[in-house]
């Protein structure tokens, strides 16, 4: 090849780099000692050449004419788009193990107690908002928030919070609202909803939750069916073990984004839990203003008059009088 032909290929190739910002994430990055630089798929490397592909032809560049070359993450990693007046946020994060995500996000996830029981929640911004399961609190006002704060020698320290807030509820998605009174000493970590929900049966998911108290426990699965049916509702089924003190926490892909919400299990039976999709807890947020909790009225945040008796057809009419 003589270096005519190099010049133009590795000027179509700098050309396509530039044009082109999302490649995969396990992509090279070859630079050149002209100062140009190349993204693709390295595919071999052989008599003195790397054969690399960029996506639309595969390009020889010859060894001597590279300066580095390293592996690279190009998506989207850091950015994040903040979803109606920042109440929750959304990134398109890169794949990583689940010990690496539960490091990075562990401190989001948070153990919930009330005078009846505990559950488990999740921060959704920085002022403080967490997201739980509406039967976690359901009929109680005291509620107390434990969140894991990571120390300078990585271990999670406990730090229990009262006073929290009841901003939204909504008992026909089983989804609450709390709000976690602003610590100064103590930054809130939110985690970040699945901004597209791509939902594959066999994918790879996992949860952080308080199981019967069990603090910051992790378990993992693979989503089993993306939409089952439960009165209406149509639920996230997974293989990812799920017992009571999970509900309320989130149910993470493999990218460290929330696609569920974890609130049951069938009993009697082993890896069948279930989480409420993102999509509906969207939803819940966006629109948290008409479901807003009422300290006046029912905990529920609704209320309806009695339906009326039944009339026996055989009874005899009775006859109204006016007072």
């Amino acid at each position: 090849m003589n270096s005519t032909c190099v010049n133009h290929l590795l000027f179509a190739a700098a050309f396509f780099f530039l044009m082109n910002s999302t490649r995969p994430a396990t992509s090279d990055v070859i630079e050149l000692s002209t100062g140009h630089k190349i993204q693709g798929d390295v595919l071999k490397e052989q008599g003195g050449e790397l054969f690399v592909d960029i996506g639309i032809d595969i390009v020889r560049v010859p060894l001597d004419k590279i300066k580095s070359r390293a592996k690279t993450e190009t998506e989207e990693t850091t950015a994040t788009t903040e979803k109606n007046q920042g109440i929750y946020q959304t990134a398109r994060l890169p794949k990583k193990s689940v010990e690496q995500l539960s490091e990075q996000f562990g401190e989001g996830v948070v153990l919930i107690q009330t005078p009846g029981g505990l559950g488990s929640g999740f921060i959704i911004n920085k002022r403080g908002y967490c997201v739980t399961n509406y039967h976690v609190i359901e009929r109680e006002t005291r509620i107390a928030v434990t969140i894991f704060q990571k120390s300078d020698d990585g271990e999670f320290v406990r730090r229990r919070i009262d006073d929290v807030q009841i901003i939204a509820l909504n008992p026909f998605f089983d989804l609450a609202l709390l709000q976690i009174p602003t610590q100064d000493d103590l930054p809130f970590r939110p985690v970040y909803i699945a901004e597209e929900v791509e939902l594959r049966e066999g994918d790879d998911v996992f949860a952080i939750g308080n199981p019967l108290g069990l603090e910051r426990s992790v378990s993992k699965g693979i989503i089993s069916t993306r939409n089952r049916n439960f009165e209406g509702v149509v639920y996230i089924q997974t293989t990812t073990q799920i017992n009571p003190g999970n509900s309320g926490g989130p149910l993470f892909n493999s990218r460290g984004e929330v696609i569920g919400v974890t609130n049951m299990k069938l009993l009697f039976g082993e890896g069948l839990g279930f989480a409420i999709p993102s999509f509906y807890l969207k939803h819940f947020l966006l629109n948290r203003d008409a479901f807003a909790f009422d300290k006046n009225n029912d905990n529920s945040g609704f209320r309806y008059l009695p339906a009326p008796k039944r009339r026996n057809p055989n009874a005899p009419p009775v006859e109204e009088t006016s007072r």
